[in-house]
């Protein structure tokens, strides 16, 4: 019996080794046939990226020798070339190119392959995958923009891609920088979706630099664009000083002089200040104020400026533009003030010097208990009943208990009673020839006013000199002016506003006021005003000087009992003047 199961055992291998796998009993005896248990991609699978590597798996180790290319195919139209591996029990095809887009694949592993103990792949196994349109990298933003200008020189240049890249083809010859024919070289950097290129030096002021990004660059999947990327910008010019005032080496400079600078280009305002804008005399720094606007940077002295003395003004390279290039260099120049003090201005009142007050033909009007005219008269050249509140010695003229007004001088109108021809005649020569001064000290006739804040003269200290608005107005509301004589009896100011003279801002203690320093005399002080003027509407407060102006002048405001005073005069040539518990003391 023995004898008949080993001699059944035997006729068993033989037919076996003649026959292959094909028999049952015999796998289910020695082992089975080689079968593939899966790959990739799948059968029927879309969308297969490119560059897709395609494996089999058996499910036994399989003979290396019988995986070649006529075991393993894959073709699209055509067989495509490739490098098959082997490697424990999968078998791996890597095209030698890429695969096409949206195209259907046929991979199959014919009966040629066989496992390691010499049985072969009894059917022959095929599977079908599709490839996709390709998703490809493009760059969707660039900094700087395509032709940005003003770039800052210390630019690091950056492209941002719409999906993750192979950063090992972000490099020197992928990322090209160049201005004109010259290549820049830099350090490229790769995070997220960026790619940054740091130039090894700065850039070069006014200049065009193209930017490409080229086809060599891929995505993650090895994907590259489709086309090279281009782009340019223009650097930001080095920053100069064009023109200063005063100018280098000037002369017979005024001690009020606002120092200004103007540059080629708009700058950055936070580096213009006092670190960066100097103004030296010999060793000593002079302190001041610096603003910027437009492309002008302006240094105001705290103090005037000493006369006979060489000054030096120096923008430093701190100073940048508003893209952030400093000056090559810093900017120095210098200037000389004045030798001798200003020849003092001559203005000459004539018989109107007399009154602390006239109203033009109009009349004067006091509403006030406690208005009074120190050392001076008034007057109008309309009747005398234009004259109410006050009274001359024993004349009054239409006081009521509510408006009285005291006149040290004498009272001049024309008739009826108390003025009579006399007083009219006296009245008709003083506006003569307060029309006469107020040509005088016009524009026309003194020429050459500076305006040295824009209007606002409250909170500064002049020098003697003309001043005019430029915008037709003077205001002192941001504080006291102070009239600096500087030591000179002599000194004499005027200014000059096309429109309207306001001293003081609402509000109990919106009284403002003008303050004489260094001998400075209220006589000296003219104010040629083209419209009205109104002097600390609110109440209080010291005025100084001989204001003429066309259309009134009005001081303080009905009810308010806080005295205000004019060291000076009140003129008006058309129109009234309106006082409410005034003081005038005429010098």
């Amino acid at each position: 019996m023995k004898t008949k199961n080993l001699l059944l055992t035997f006729t068993i291998l033989c037919i076996a080794f003649i026959t292959g796998c094909e028999n049952d009993d015999f796998k289910e005896a020695v082992g089975v046939c080689p079968v593939v248990e899966s790959t990739t991609p799948l059968s029927n699978a879309i969308n297969v990226p490119l560059g897709q590597i395609i494996t089999v798996t058996f499910n036994e180790e399989m003979d290396p020798g019988s995986i070649t290319s006529t075991s393993f195919i894959v073709a699209g139209t055509t067989p495509i070339a490739g490098t098959i591996t082997y490697s424990g029990k999968t078998a791996s095809f890597k095209p030698a190119a890429l695969l096409a887009e949206n195209t259907t694949y046929t991979a199959r592993v014919t009966t040629k392959a066989k496992d390691a103990m010499g049985n072969f792949l009894q059917v022959e196994y095929v599977w079908v995958f599709s490839t996709g349109a390709i998703l490809r990298p493009v760059v969707i933003a660039t900094d700087p923009i395509n032709n940005a200008i003003e770039v800052p020189l210390n630019k690091t240049i950056s492209a941002t891609f719409n999906m993750d890249m192979n950063a090992a083809t972000l490099n020197n010859t992928t990322f090209k920088v160049n201005q004109g024919v010259n290549a820049v070289t830099g350090t490229i950097s790769y995070t997220g979706q960026t790619v940054s290129f740091a130039p090894a030096s700065p850039l070069l002021a006014n200049k065009i630099y193209t930017v490409t990004i080229t086809t060599g660059a891929k995505n993650s999947l090895d994907t590259a664009m489709t086309a090279d990327y281009t782009w340019s910008f223009t650097t930001d010019i080095t920053p100069t000083v064009t023109a200063t005032d005063p100018m280098n080496n000037a002369v017979n400079v005024a001690l009020n002089q606002t120092v200004t600078a103007n540059f080629n280009t708009i700058m950055d305002a936070a580096t213009i200040n006092t670190a960066t804008f100097i103004l030296t005399q010999g060793a000593t720094t002079i302190p001041g104020t610096v603003s910027y606007s437009g492309t002008t940077a302006s240094f105001k002295p705290t103090n005037l400026l000493v006369l006979g003395k060489v000054y030096t003004a120096t923008i430093t390279n701190g100073a940048k533009s508003k893209a952030g290039t400093a000056l090559a260099s810093d900017f120095v120049w210098n200037f000389t003030t004045s030798l001798l003090p200003p020849a003092p201005l001559v203005v000459d009142l004539g018989t109107a010097a007399m009154f602390g007050t006239f109203g033009g033909n109009a009349g004067v009007t006091n509403q006030g208990l406690n208005t009074v005219i120190n050392n001076g008269s008034i007057g109008t050249t309309a009747a005398s009943t234009l004259i109410t509140g006050f009274h001359d010695g024993l004349v009054v003229y239409t006081e009521t208990p509510l408006n009285v007004g005291n006149v040290t001088g004498d009272i001049f109108t024309g008739p009826p009673a108390p003025g009579t021809a006399t007083s009219l005649a006296i009245a008709q020569k003083a506006l003569l020839d307060a029309n006469a001064a107020y040509l005088s000290i016009s524009p026309a006739a003194k020429p050459g006013g500076s305006d040295p804040n824009a209007g606002e003269l409250g909170g500064l200290t002049l020098a003697p000199g003309v001043y005019k608005s430029a915008s037709g107005t003077f205001k002192i509301s941001n504080g006291n002016l102070t009239l600096d004589a500087q030591g000179d009896p002599n000194a004499t100011w005027i200014f000059q506003t096309a429109s309207g003279l306001t001293v003081g801002i609402a509000g109990p203690t919106g009284a403002k006021s003008v303050i004489m320093t260094n001998g400075g005399l209220p006589k000296n002080v003219f104010w040629y005003v083209g419209s009205a003027a109104t002097i600390n509407s609110a109440g209080g407060g010291t005025m100084v000087g001989t204001i003429i102006a066309n259309s009134g002048v009005t001081f303080s405001t009905a009810g308010n009992a806080n005295q205000t005073v004019l060291n000076g005069r009140a003129i008006s040539l058309v129109a009234s003047v309106t006082m409410v518990n005034t003081t005038i003391n005429v010098p």
